[in-house]
């Protein structure tokens, strides 16, 4: 266990308030695992507010329109956890933790077993996010965007019924397909023709047998050498179709680069506890490691070489610097290695973390 040895790093000994030394050591192996195991799901709740009270504080002045990005993902277990179930579509033994971003900032992590719906729970989510959001910016426009996962006729009445806008990914089927016939049709021709890929879009009403009402549906009818690769997107919000499909729908995208950002730089995808609560809380943990680090990079790395970086290449550049730590009465001292190639940079990022206000996580 890594702890085993960083129980005694001076930096964390430090960090968590202690002076360093070997009488300061932190918590053991066991102390921890017997905290990750003893949360109740209050406690996960808290956590899980503390995000998005950290989302709204982030913003200096209301927002107009907000996105809310929901999209479902694997978490690949190979012990005997609880809530762990094989799932064909990945072909593995897995979570299906509930992910909503707001273009780069994390707004919840949900844990889920994988024997469900990839839309499960996602409008109690939705509900309790906006009420949240809503307390804070009473004026504020919401738009759900998500993949086919979760074009659902009860979410999507409920969207309607609340004014909330939406932009769903619906898969495409014969019934979907017949009622674009023309434009697949006419793409179909054009490449005939010209032997280029072509694109048309357009839109039109329909109801599935299980929905309330009629609903505009985006079509995107493309044909390339591959053949035809119709795209369908079920909307409530106007706009042009080829924007709706481009501008908006396609760029839910991005959010996927988050959740590997998360799961690959930030241990998101640790969970090997048998408790399906405590596994939640280490998912919890890693989330507000990310937003910590989202702070960092949009406050303090604004304009550096590492604007842009992933949250693992920020962590290795700017924080993962070998250092002596010298302890006196008075002060402590952290003389860094003078071969450290960011010196620079990490000057310029200490300075402006130390003019940023404090988190609305760490307060309270």
């Amino acid at each position: 266990n890594d702890h085993q040895a960083l129980r005694e790093d001076p930096v964390l000994q430090i960090a968590a308030g202690r002076p360093p030394g070997d009488d300061a050591k932190l918590a053991s192996p066991p102390t921890l695992c017997r905290l990750e195991n003893r949360v109740e799901r209050p406690t996960l709740i808290r956590i899980a507010e503390a995000l998005v009270d950290q989302f709204i504080a982030s913003h200096r002045t209301p927002p107009e329109h907000l996105i809310l990005d929901f999209d479902a993902t694997d978490d690949p277990v190979h012990g005997q956890q609880e809530g762990r179930f094989f799932h064909g579509y990945y072909d593995h033994h897995c979570f299906l933790p509930l992910y909503v971003f707001c273009g780069d900032e994390l707004l919840t992590a949900y844990l889920r077993p994988s024997n469900i719906d990839a839309s499960k729970h996602a409008r109690a989510v939705l509900k309790l996010l906006v009420r949240k959001l809503h307390a804070a910016w009473p004026a504020v426009r919401i738009t759900l965007r998500a993949d086919s996962g979760f074009c659902r006729w009860r979410l999507m009445r409920w969207c309607d019924s609340q004014g909330i806008g939406y932009v769903l990914g619906w898969a495409k089927n014969a019934v979907l397909e017949r009622q674009a016939r023309d434009w697949i049709e006419r793409t179909a021709r054009q490449f005939r023709r010209t032997g280029q890929p072509q694109r048309l879009f357009g839109s039109f009403s329909y109801a599935a047998s299980s929905w309330d009402r009629r609903r505009r549906v985006i079509v995107k009818a493309e044909h390339t050498a591959q053949g035809a690769n119709p795209r369908f997107v079920v909307v409530n919000v106007p706009g042009d179709p080829q924007e709706l499909y481009d501008e908006v729908y396609c760029q839910r995208g991005e959010m996927e680069n988050r959740i590997k950002e998360q799961q690959l730089g930030l241990f998101a995808d640790r969970t090997s506890c048998h408790a399906f609560l405590a596994n939640q809380l280490r998912l919890l943990l890693s989330s507000a490691a990310y937003v910590l680090m989202n702070v960092l990079r949009r406050e303090a790395l604004s304009g550096t070489e590492l604007a842009r970086a992933q949250v693992g290449t920020s962590r290795l550049k700017s924080l993962k610097v070998a250092a002596r730590v010298v302890v006196s009465v008075r002060r402590v001292v952290f003389h860094l290695t003078s071969s450290y190639p960011y010196q620079e940079l990490s000057r310029a990022v200490l300075a402006r973390v130390m003019g940023l206000p404090q988190m609305a996580m760490g307060s309270g």
